[in-house]
């Protein structure tokens, strides 16, 4: 069997983290050793091995009923059960949004399911999945994939209700709500399954999505989840073509994130076997699914090689049966080599890049500190080496030069606590601006007024002005970041220009992140509120739309913009403090040797036996602290077959 591409590389990126999470384990384990610890260094440490545990690659799978979304599921991904482990069969279709995952916190291995009546609360699915006990929660049997496959069945169960029922849950338009009619509606609204399989615990986690009116009627997925993953796989069947559901599709949801580099889509032609027609040649074959992709390739205006035909049912088949044959033309190989060639990589550099950021700038600082003690150190040997022979009169003048720079030193630091409480009240500031008590005001006062309101014309211009504050609360603190960015830095250079320090620089803030997370809400409430949709759909469910999915994201992305904004200011002066209190001491530590030297001549030799040996520890730390570097910037794995230096290349 062909070597699975994509399996090799995810084990490769587990082991990498893994490597990395002990990488960091042994820096904290140093800076305890050598003394050089702090509550708020080691607070820092402990979010990042909080978010190297949770860190996932998502890949979402989009696309109209029956396309073979979940089948590609099966065939990519979880082939080895040698059966269908997903419900994919003919006639059975997603039904809710249904992540696969490992939950390294759970006892257990489950199946979570949010009730679809949750729908008529003011709860958005990412406060629910803060409370379990708000789910239906079944144990999965792991040893048994027959019994998997039958508890699978259940996020795919269907009920029917009255008209007016599935109107007020937002399923169907109210002019369709009669009274006498029953619909058929899903039974949960999101489905969670976790389970140890070894790419779900590799940091795998995958988002299977329903079709288009599922995606329109839970915004969640739109405005969070799908900008969230890493790669969108968006799902054709060759033998509809793209249809005008699926352009819709394509046009609402999916295009809209070729805006943001961080993330893939990819477009999959699936169910070429039904152009496998035995009374063709394969050249004609070949023929009819070049046509097929080059015709969705044009719909869709993007790259035809960017469409890639293949058969999941095929490939699936494939796999189980150990057919390389099959396997090669169902093209499902090809599929996997792009997750592992460009979605991986991708996904490495974004997390390499966090980690040099935090941890990476941690340990330059570090090694920054213990190279100027190493320099302090060789200064004060030659000087020492320098005293053999000579009289009592050079001793006290170095003893009276040294306690010189103690002064303007000391001058020099009143200056510093002068500008660090300039930025303490810059960042309050700052802090100010994305205060959530303003904006929980604003939310406030826009429920009211929307409920208030009489007509569609007034819930939309409620909506608008309501997103324009909101844009204009985040400028403004962007503007207030860059001011408090540019008093660090010239405190930082101030400080390092007067007293010769080795070039440290600040840790800056961005809110970068933060106005594009909103830029790209504002455009998803704008695409809404001119929506017909929303013209003929009940108040109270506007509302209510508008609040759980757009606002509470607002409101989610202003409170991490809060606490980033807060973490960064307590740590931001630690370098600078850190290094002016060691300079001290350094000084202090001089001036008691020359004193000690001056009193007794026998005391200069066995002081420069003891920097020696300071010297050769601050060397041993240093040589420490590379090695540690040298983990952090390691390369991910090639795969089985490529050169090295590919794995180079994506660092």
């Amino acid at each position: 069997m062909a070597t699975n591409r994509f399996t090799d590389q995810m084990q490769a990126y587990g082991r990498w983290k893994a490597d990395l999470s002990q990488a960091i384990g042994n820096y904290q384990r140093w800076l305890d050793a050598n003394k050089m610890s702090s509550p708020e260094v080691e607070l820092r440490i402990f979010e990042l091995l909080e978010t190297m545990k949770s860190d996932r690659l998502t890949i979402a799978f989009v696309a109209e009923f029956a396309r073979g979304k979940t089948e590609l599921i099966n065939a990519i991904f979880f082939s080895e059960y040698d059966r269908r482990l997903l419900p994919s069969e003919a006639g059975r279709t997603t039904m809710c949004p249904t992540e696969l995952l490992y939950d390294s916190k759970a006892d257990q291995s489950y199946i979570r399911l949010l009730p679809i009546e949750t729908r008529l609360e003011d709860i958005s699915i990412q406060e629910h999945k803060k409370e379990p006990i708000n789910w239906t929660t079944i144990t999965l049997d792991t040893d048994s994939s027959e019994k998997m496959a039958e508890s699978f069945k259940e996020v795919i169960r269907t009920k029917r209700v009255p008209a007016p029922v599935a109107a007020r849950l937002g399923l169907i338009d109210e002019n369709e709500a009669e009274e006498n009619r029953t619909v058929e509606i899903p039974m949960w609204r999101h489905a969670m399954i976790s389970f140890p399989h070894p790419l779900l615990k590799d940091g795998l986690s995958i988002l299977d999505t329903p079709g288009l009116n599922a995606l329109g009627n839970e915004p969640e997925l739109t405005i969070n989840m799908l900008p969230n993953a890493q790669a969108v796989i968006f799902v054709l069947a060759a033998d509809t073509g793209v249809t005008r559901s699926d352009m819709d599709m394509w046009t609402r949801y999916v295009k809209p994130l070729g805006n943001d580099s961080r993330h893939s889509r990819i477009v999959v032609l699936n169910k070429v076997d039904t152009l496998w027609d035995e009374l063709k040649g394969e050249e004609a074959i070949r023929n009819s699914i070049a046509t097929q992709s080059n015709s969705a390739a044009k719909m869709l205006e993007i790259d035809p090689a960017n469409v890639f035909p293949v058969s999941a049912q095929k490939g699936l088949l494939a796999k189980i049966r150990t057919d390389h044959e099959l396997l090669e033309k169902s093209n499902i190989l090809s599929l996997e080599t792009i997750l592992s060639s460009e979605i991986l990589p991708q996904k490495q550099t974004l997390l390499r890049e966090n980690i040099i950021t935090e941890i990476g700038n941690m340990i330059s600082q570090s090694r920054d500190l213990i190279a100027s003690r190493l320099s302090a150190v060789n200064k004060q040997l030659n000087d020492l080496q320098g005293l053999s022979g000579k009289n009592e009169d050079v001793i006290l003048h170095l003893m009276k030069k040294t306690r010189e720079e103690q002064t303007i030193y000391h001058k020099s630091v009143e200056s510093f606590q002068n500008n660090k409480k300039a930025f303490t009240d810059k960042h309050a500031q700052l802090l100010d601006q994305l205060s959530l008590t303003r904006l929980d005001q604003l939310m406030a006062k826009t429920r009211k007024e929307m409920a208030g309101t009489w007509t569609t014309m007034g819930l939309k211009s409620n909506m608008k002005e309501f997103f324009d504050l909101v844009t204009d609360s985040i400028n403004r603190a962007n503007k207030q970041t860059d001011q408090v960015n540019m008093l660090i830095q010239t405190i930082y250079q101030q400080f390092q220009k007067q007293h010769g320090l080795s070039n440290i620089k600040p840790r800056l803030f961005s809110m970068g992140k933060y106005k594009r997370d909103l830029e790209r809400l504002y455009h998803e409430a704008e695409a809404y509120r001119k929506s017909p949709v929303t013209t003929m759909t009940e108040q109270t469910f506007v509302v209510k739309k508008f609040f759980i999915s757009m606002v509470s994201h607002a409101r989610n992305t202003f409170f991490q913009a809060h606490q980033d904004a807060s973490s960064w200011g307590k740590a931001a002066m630690a370098p600078l403090v850190t290094r002016i209190k060691d300079h001290k001491s350094q000084m202090e530590k001089r001036l008691e040797s020359l004193r000690k030297i001056n009193e007794s001549r026998d005391t200069l030799q066995s002081k420069i036996s003891e920097l020696g040996e300071i010297a050769d520890k601050l060397n041993t730390q240093l040589n420490d602290l590379n090695e540690l570097m040298e983990t952090l910037m390691r390369p991910l794995e090639p795969a089985p077959g490529e050169p090295s230096s590919q794995a180079s290349q994506v660092a």
